[in-house]
């Protein structure tokens, strides 16, 4: 007797059914570099973090850090092209004198790398810095805001060191900072230096960062403290 009902089974060959959405990413072999980026993340997520690396989870947000970039933007320093045409367009006393880096009548401009940055706040020259929260290794940049606090330099930490290195014509960038300002911008760099001062050099992170415990972990811990709990309830009857 026939069935009533005939099995037709789909087939996900090609020219055949189309295969069901579903999240393959756990199955696939991934390359050894990828496998070590999210092992360190998930490393960094289990493990608790001191003050002095917590405290570059809290980077400004979006409103101050677009306020500060408007400002910085102004202050870009120029890029090789744009030099070369300016000292091709000086007489050959002025270019001798350009090419040296010798300049009287230079404007402000935005200041990069560590060891520059560094110099400039021992020097007390630099009016505001602003440190990359994700710089890797974080100990290049991990004595900074301490160093910025002992001379009373204003300082601040923002996401993502691209943008940073978008500032002064680089890839990355680990810190900037500014030296001077036009006359018309006073006022605003006085208004971040300020919010610098009161949120960063006044207020140092002092607690340690928490963990974040896997799914397992989680229930582990649960059914654990559901014990406890339990335990000292029968133990409260008596």
């Amino acid at each position: 007797m026939a069935p009533v009902f005939r099995k037709n089974p789909r087939s996900f060959r090609i020219g055949g059914a189309i295969m069901p959405k579903r999240d393959l990413g756990r199955f696939v072999r991934w390359p050894k570099y990828i496998r070590i980026q999210r092992q360190k993340k998930v490393l960094l997520q289990r493990l608790k973090l001191p003050p002095s690396v917590y405290q570059f989870k809290f980077a400004l947000d979006k409103n101050q850090a677009t306020e500060m970039f408007k400002l910085l933007n102004k202050y870009k320093p120029e890029t090789k092209a744009a030099k070369k045409e300016r000292i091709k367009a000086l007489g050959a006393e002025e270019a001798k004198k350009a090419g040296a880096g010798i300049s009287e009548n230079r404007g402000p401009v935005v200041h990069f790398g560590l060891n520059h940055v560094t110099t400039m706040v021992e020097q007390k020259r630099a009016k505001l810095v602003c440190i990359a929260s994700d710089v890797d290794p974080i100990e290049l940049v991990l004595w900074l805001p301490a160093l910025c606090r002992r001379m009373g330099v204003p300082f601040c930490i923002v996401k993502n060191r691209s943008r940073l290195g978008a500032l002064v014509n680089q890839k990355k960038a680990t810190c900037v900072c500014i030296e001077k300002v036009n006359q018309e911008d006073n006022k605003a760099l006085d208004t971040l230096t300020n919010l610098c001062m009161e949120k960063y050099n006044n207020n140092p992170v002092t607690q340690w960062g928490d963990r974040t415990l896997g799914l397992k972990t989680t229930v582990r811990v649960a059914k654990r403290d559901a014990l406890r709990k339990a335990e000292l309830e029968s133990r409260m009857k008596y």
